[in-house]
């Protein structure tokens, strides 16, 4: 019997796919966008970067931006009751449109 992998990126077959035309990497500008202290954003995750994700359980869910922490945005984001704190880099965001 196999072990099966308990990884971040577990059970994210669906939610980490592409659109064919959407396939490879992602333009550079979106590790250039900035966000403001307060600002909703929404967590999109990026499947060709790896690197900054938050976790799976994550996308889709939209937070309010509380910190910058080096590269990456400190996000309060409502999962259930309670509220959790996700570390995120921008290249996993989306500016709310208003």
């Amino acid at each position: 019997m196999v072990k099966a992998s308990h990884g971040l990126r577990r059970k994210g077959r669906k939610v980490l796919k592409k659109s064919p035309r959407a396939r490879g990497l992602s333009p550079i500008t979106h590790e250039f966008v900035q966000f403001e202290v307060g600002e909703k954003a929404h967590i999109h995750l990026d499947p060709s970067i790896v690197r900054g994700a938050p976790h799976v359980r994550f996308h889709g869910k939209t937070g309010t931006v509380m910190a910058a922490q080096g590269r990456a945005y400190v996000l309060s984001v409502k999962d259930g009751n309670k509220l959790k704190t996700v570390i995120s880099r921008p290249e996993h965001m989306r500016k709310v449109k208003n």
